[in-house]
């Protein structure tokens, strides 16, 4: 763990703005600036650090009305056309300074970048979203939301309202980028309390607020704005960092205003005559910035010093290193005095960088290069990886705050803008009542309501008020306010009238083309994230994929990805994929997660999941009873919409309740997995609590027509401990799936930053309880280093033996050799599963142990015990090494017979490479699964046929 971590947060944001009727409107270009000066720059640094290998992480907020934006044809269009207009320019400009030197270094710049834009912008077919979809899929950039359309919630009077603003938001950025977003930026960091109970409803993990919003919570936050605080319904929020923020935003401190950078103010456009410049300004003469600008800022007036392009990159670089050097000095103090790692949160507006202050995407490339290269003391991080690292954060009660102006929304609410807000107040009311008056509107009363909702979004947007407030396009926000409002009121009365303009709705339909597939209901009083409404719910999210020719099977599991705890998880999502991939119709029920939809479709396999209630104080075996509820619920649910399942599998003893309650309802057959015993993980059964356990695992079985298990030692275990007939037990063992375990395409594999390349990397990762084993990895590497000096042990998850380890590490003076990473993201552990020499899985009770074969398929050696599922995988010499079960020295001198012998090491990992392809891929195992599927729908007919034959025997004999 890092002395302290660094947050590097953007906030992406412009107001819808789209004019198809005209070309006339310069506020289009407020897009096409911040495209060619900020998000292609941005998007070509983060693509060249991740081809040179350098590891970073930034988060950056994609506002909806920026990303409706950015996928619009018609924009997409028009930026293509004003960046060949700007090419066009500076081919022109390099000709017309050949008699001045000075300038020329600028132009030849300016050429070189527009000529890379316009590269960036064909490689993803004008749609930018795709490349910061890539960065995101590799693990480097966390994507989160913000609300529709950037309203200033604390001003929304209307729950209904807020809700629809951030539940549109949630959903289109979902829709986007592939995954729901684990966090949210609050438009102008306004936050008012009893927001986090619809965030938490939108399945929100985080958000922003000002310094001072967090500094004056109550009760007073112990760490200050240095780690997140929690709100009562469990949101975290993440504070600005005042001193990091100063460096950057100052006009008079900060980096910006440095004489070597260039000034944004001196530009072309406005120093060309006339007859020049005129092809690249408005068509009627009025002079605007072309973004060719060639003097730095020096001095007060128009007499200004020219630009120097490396001059400029040099001084990046030194503020870069400045910039760094303080956060290292910062977190250093701030971790003595908290005696834990501190984040530092520094978050800015996504323009700042490359269109206000032209070098700072450098600065980023700079910066990221450095923290990563040249010190050791600090790391980047995004929040939610941040909230994994703790689990005691305090939990705090904020009041209402913004950024901004005095910090108490004094921008958005004075005298030039407060008239707007009695009309939005008034449309929200309206808004709400047509949800309840037309709750199932179809044809063209659908759009009209839809339209409507847009119209009520548009028009809240906080950047009218804002421009109202700063005085610069006043006459444009007003009108755009009243244009909203007044095409609401319109769309209103032809509804209520009966009297519907098509042409004239088509027509504002291509003008206000935002969110296309809003759904007006989301303003119901009872609409629920994730449903339209409750009597509807399920209906329209799996009416349009069911389909009623395939077998299907219902999956109970209480994990599912993203909720990973053990292997359960990682076995049901591949398995479910695979079965899918053979024509079965897959549906798995599982519980609710933080960022997760309540409903979606993966890899062809229907995701449901229930929520669950989770009031505080609950004990773990009553979430768990609400846990079953809910899934029976959903169960039900999905009956009600002409859905029919022909059997359950059920994934260990949590969810035996549900099983055997749908087993009964359903009248279909029910097969369970045993993925581990509570006898087994514990040596025995030792008190109340885990003959709970075993009761209840054994009751699962009963109810079972067949049990799968996944290794021979687990056959014998649960034959041994639930009395159960051999002939019921079928052995299925788990697999790998390749894909998984790759690194992104185009990365290198490097050991950095968990060790220099000159080491040798022993791995272990999985859950830090005392069944897994690790305790021995920590007593054998005194012995393991005493005899290979070069080896660092890397040891990653979470779990409750942490501290107990982290003690043991610094009693045996191994601390400089080890390295506790806490949890990685599937990325990270593919990354060190290649770099490693050997992976080490000790475990002193193991069902099965995918994680073995994931490392033996990823082509690291391994050295595993010999007990459980890893003596089936691994044989001793062979494929692997195996070590005497709890044995230390056993333990250290296979270790270390591979780290010395690299040739060994090798043979053993082809091996076990060539294992895994002949006998653990997902599709040969979901045929096995599939036959025991076809077995017990066999047996149910057949029991089912004869009790009915017998029935009829009865009646006739009574009769």
């Amino acid at each position: 763990m890092k002395t302290g971590y660094l947050a590097l947060v953007l906030h992406a944001h412009l107001p819808f703005v789209k004019h198809p009727e005209s070309t006339d409107y310069l506020e289009e270009r407020w897009l096409f600036e911040a495209i060619t000066e900020t998000y292609l720059p941005l998007l070509h640094v983060y693509e060249t650090l991740m081809e040179e290998n350098i590891d970073f992480r930034i988060t950056m907020s994609m506002t909806p009305t920026l990303i409706s934006m950015l996928q619009d044809p018609l924009l997409q269009e028009r930026y293509e056309k004003h960046l060949v207009s700007l090419l066009e320019l500076a081919h022109k400009e390099r000709e017309r300074v050949q008699e001045q030197p000075e300038f020329q270094p600028a132009v030849n710049m300016y050429i070189e970048r527009f000529s890379r834009n316009m590269e960036l912008w064909q490689q993803y077919g004008g749609n930018l979203l795709k490349g910061f979809r890539k960065i995101q899929d590799a693990g480097k950039l966390e994507l989160i939301t913000s609300a529709a359309t950037h309203a200033f919630l604390p001003l929304v009077m209307r729950k209904e309202a807020v809700r629809a603003q951030i539940a549109t938001g949630v959903e289109l950025h979902t829709q986007v980028f592939g995954k729901a977003p684990k966090g949210i930026w609050l438009p102008e960091c306004g936050y008012f309390p009893g927001i986090e109970e619809i965030l938490r409803e939108c399945q929100l993990q985080y958000f922003f607020v000002d310094t001072h919003g967090v500094l004056d919570a109550n009760p007073q936050p112990l760490f200050g704005v240095y780690s997140p605080i929690v709100t009562a319904r469990g949101v975290a929020a993440f504070a600005r960092d005042p001193e990091s923020s100063k460096q950057v935003w100052s006009s008079q401190e900060g980096y910006p205003g440095d004489p070597d950078y260039r000034e944004y103010y001196r530009d072309i456009g406005f120093d060309l005559d006339l007859d020049t410049i005129r092809p690249y300004i408005h068509k009627d003469g009025i002079r605007i910035h072309t973004g060719m600008k060639y003097y730095r800022i020096t001095g007060q007036g128009v007499d200004k010093q020219t630009y120097q392009p490396q001059w400029a990159s040099e001084k990046a670089a030194i503020h870069a290193g400045n910039f760094m050097f303080n956060r290292q000095r910062q977190v250093e103090y701030l971790q003595s005095q908290m005696g834990r790692s501190p984040i530092v949160v520094a978050p800015y507006d996504a323009e700042l960088f490359g269109h206000w202050w032209f070098e700072g995407p450098q600065w980023i490339d700079y910066l990221f290069r450095k923290i990563y290269c040249d010190q050791s003391t600090i790391a980047c991080i995004t929040p939610s990886e941040y909230l994994n690292l703790y689990s005691d954060y305090q939990e705090c009660q904020m009041s209402m705050s913004s950024w901004g102006r005095h910090g108490y929304a004094d921008v958005w609410l004075q005298g030039n803008n407060d008239w707007v807000y009695p009309a939005l107040h008034e449309m929200e009311a309206v808004m709400i009542e047509l949800t309840e008056r037309f709750p199932h509107a179809k044809g063209v009363q659908r759009r009209v309501l839809n339209q409507a909702a847009r119209e009520l979004m548009l028009a809240q947007s906080s950047d009218w008020a804002f421009i109202m407030d700063s005085q610069t396009f006043v006459d444009y926000a007003v009108k755009r306010t009243k244009w909203h409002v007044n095409r609401f009121h319109t769309l209103v009365e032809m509804l209520e009238t009966n009297q519907i303009q098509e042409d004239w709705l088509t027509e504002i339909e291509i003008h206000d083309s935002v969110f296309p597939d809003v759904d007006y209901r989301v303003y119901h009083p009872e609409y629920r994230f994730g449903c339209v409404l409750p009597e509807q719910n399920l209906a329209n999210m799996v009416a349009p994929v069911r389909s009623r020719q395939k077998p299907s099977v219902v999956m109970l599991s209480w994990e599912f990805p993203p909720m990973i705890v053990g292997g359960l998880s990682r076995h049901v999502y591949d398995l479910s994929i695979a079965l899918v991939k053979h024509g079965w119709d897959v549906h798995v029920i599982t519980g609710d997660v933080d960022g997760c939809p309540a409903y979606e479709r993966v890899a062809g396999v229907h995701v449901h999941r229930a929520y669950v209630q989770r009031p505080a104080g609950e004990s773990f075996h009553s979430w768990v009873f609400q846990l079953n509820l809910a899934m029976i619920d959903c169960v039900r649910g999905l009956l009600q919409t002409g859905l029919a399942f022909e059997l359950i599998h059920a994934h260990d003893w949590l969810v035996c309740l549900a099983a055997k309650q749908l087993k009964q309802e359903l009248q279909i057959p029910l097969l369970c997995t045993i993925h581990a015993t509570e006898w087994g993980r514990n040596h025995g059964i030792h008190s109340d609590l885990q003959h709970r356990i075993h009761n209840t695992e054994w009751q699962l079985t009963y109810e079972s027509e067949r049990v799968i298990v996944c290794s021979e030692s687990m056959l014998e275990e649960v034959c041994a401990i639930f009395w159960l007939d051999r002939n019921k037990v079928d052995v299925i063992p788990n697999g790998v799936d390749f894909s998984q375990i790759q690194i992104p395409a185009g990365m290198l594999a490097s050991k950095r930053p968990f060790a220099d390349e000159s080491q040798k990397i022993i791995f272990f990762v999985g859950r830090l309880v005392r069944e897994k084993g690790v305790h021995l990895l920590i007593e054998a590497a005194p012995s393991i280093i005493r005899a290979v000096p070069e080896a660092k042990i890397v040891i990653a998850g979470r779990g409750p033996m942490l501290a107990e380890l982290e003690a043991r590490a610094i009693e045996l003076g191994i601390s400089e050799s080890l390295l506790f990473t806490g949890f990685i993201e599937d990325s990270t552990r593919n990354q060190l599963l290649q770099v490693a020499s050997v992976c080490v899985f000790p475990s002193l009770y193991e069902p099965f142990g995918i994680v073995a074969l994931e490392a033996m398929a990823a082509g690291t050696p391994v050295v595993v015990s010999d007990t459980g599922g890893l003596k089936d995988i691994v044989t001793h010499g062979v494929d692997g090494a195996t070590f005497y079960t709890g044995h230390v020295q056993s333990l250290s001198d296979q270790i270390v017979s591979i780290l010395r012998d690299e040739e060994y090491g090798r043979t053993l990992a082809k091996h076990a490479k060539e294992k895994i392809y002949q006998t653990y891929q997902w599709d040969a195992i979901a045929e096995k699964t599939i036959r025991a599927y076809q077995a017990i729908r066999s047996e149910h007919e057949l029991f089912t046929g004869m009790r009915q034959v017998s029935s009829t025997t009865i009646s006739q004999t009574d009769y």
